[in-house]
């Protein structure tokens, strides 16, 4: 790191000791609502921290139960910060017991294994039943490299594999992020013996951090060119633009060339690879007009081809989805995600269910960001529904994507259902910045520690 945080924020005129005076603040100065209710909470990353925090300052004698394995917290946004040697390994994890052990909540040790909605009960590994008038799920997603044919986790961090999502809350690790670290040092280095093929991969379902493939393409071409070292860098997403907004796309492509060789072919999915022999067979989906001599038109047909790259590295993003034990209780639907109101954020079909963060199946919302918006309004429409009132607080579809173009810069593409809408209205989302990387790398941290997990922000 070029400099410490410390010194960063010392640079903006704030002082350390204040940030981290922040945790010392009461977290239920506002508890007003005397409501009885037993609330559970499935899940201890973002959303289920900062949904909590907000019960907690709204509900002045709580009854939360809090269900999740994993002592530490993994601050996930500094992952791709540690993969580009921008921030230590160790800053990436916190202490849950700072956040869970309140007047209040009790905390359950484990995972749960089943979901009984009809009988609003869960139980847990050890066979404990845990009933609820109210469930708020919080378990993010899954990491599905076994959906890829020929992939195991062990092979991620050799034979030029690398993920930076690879992490494991319950035993504390993000592995992924130390390996694409020296995924970056390896690539270097055959770069001065070879032009390298480096693969990156975006699969055919939603993600969490939906950025995060296109980060590791910048950052590793701008390591190398840091270098007067380049590369031969294939793209494979499986959407059809690099953004959806069509302003940041534009954008984007002017960025890829800055980089010698960037191509990036649209609507591809990895679907198998040989490890050995470092090739990666892709599904290309298209649509084609194919002329219809019966009706004597035109129609759109789909079609598919198999696509097999050679690559000397690749980067991998894997399917992701909900926890299987959430989807064998008929709480998903069909796109494997939590069923929930993309407004108010409560399960469609059981009302006393509510969902925060990368679970839910909703258009937008898979980042940190989206869930510090969510928590409130889960917390608030909870609260109104056992009143007997209807949820009236509604998500906007507020989304926020720290896309890393380069080191120093990132274009922050913050946008919601309707489009951009940046935190700053007269900075266009459609520009890489020096300001928001040094507010990402340095900042973000001690605000979500001190800030956002504890309910005010």
């Amino acid at each position: 790191m070029s400099i410490s945080r410390r010194e960063a924020i010392k640079t903006l005129g704030i002082s350390p000791l204040l940030v981290s005076s922040l945790s010392s603040i009461p977290n239920n100065v506002k508890a007003s609502e005397d409501i009885k209710a037993k609330i559970i909470i499935i899940g201890a990353g973002a959303g289920g921290l900062m949904v909590l925090a907000k019960l907690l300052s709204y509900i002045k004698n709580p009854n939360i139960t809090v269900i999740a394995p994993n002592e530490t917290h993994i601050y996930q946004p500094g992952q791709v910060f540690v993969a580009a040697k921008e921030m230590e390994y160790n800053e990436l994890f916190f202490k849950n017991s700072d956040y869970l052990n309140k007047d209040g909540v009790k905390w359950i040790k484990e995972e749960v294994v089943s979901f009984e909605p009809d009988k609003n009960k869960v139980k847990t590994e050890s066979g404990k039943e845990v009933d609820y008038d109210y469930m708020i799920v919080a378990t993010g997603l899954v990491y599905r490299y076994d959906k890829i044919k020929g992939l195991s986790k062990k092979d991620i961090g050799s034979n030029g594999i690398a993920s930076v999502y690879l992490n494991d809350p319950k035993e504390g690790s993000a592995l992924g992020a130390k390996y694409m670290a020296n995924w970056f040092d390896d690539l270097k280095e055959f770069s001065k013996k070879k032009k390298p093929t480096v693969v990156y991969t975006n699969p055919d379902t939603p993600i969490k951090c939906g950025g995060a493939p296109q980060k590791m393409l910048y950052l590793s071409a701008d390591y190398l060119k840091k270098e007067n070292l380049s590369a031969n860098y294939i793209f494979a997403t499986g959407l059809k633009k690099l953004f959806h907004l069509d302003n940041v796309d534009k954008k984007l492509k002017e960025v890829q060339k800055q980089y010698d060789t960037i191509t990036t072919k649209y609507s591809h999915f990895l679907r198998e690879i040989d490890v050995k022999n470092k090739k990666a067979k892709f599904v290309h989906a298209y649509e084609t007009k194919v002329y219809d001599e019966d009706f004597d038109e035109y129609i759109i047909t789909s079609k598919s081809d198999e696509v097999i790259i050679d690559y000397d590295f690749i980067h991998i993003v894997p399917p992701m989805e909900a926890p299987k034990q959430l989807i064998d209780s008929g709480l998903c639907g069909k796109s494997l995600f939590l069923e929930v109101d993309k407004e108010t954020l409560q399960h469609k079909k059981y009302k006393n269910i509510f969902g925060i963060g990368d679970v839910c199946g909703i258009p937008m919302g898979k980042t940190g960001g989206s869930a510090r918006h969510h928590a409130p309004i889960v917390a608030k429409n909870i609260i109104s529904i056992i009143k007997g009132k209807k949820p009236k607080e509604k998500f906007d579809g507020y989304t926020v994507c720290p896309i890393k173009t380069e080191y120093g810069k990132i274009l922050m593409a913050e946008f919601n259902y309707k489009g951009a809408k940046p935190t700053i209205p007269f900075l266009s989302i459609d520009q890489p910045r020096q300001f928001w990387w040094f507010f990402d790398l340095y900042l973000l941290e001690p605000m979500y520690k001190h800030l956002m997990l504890k309910g005010y922000m």
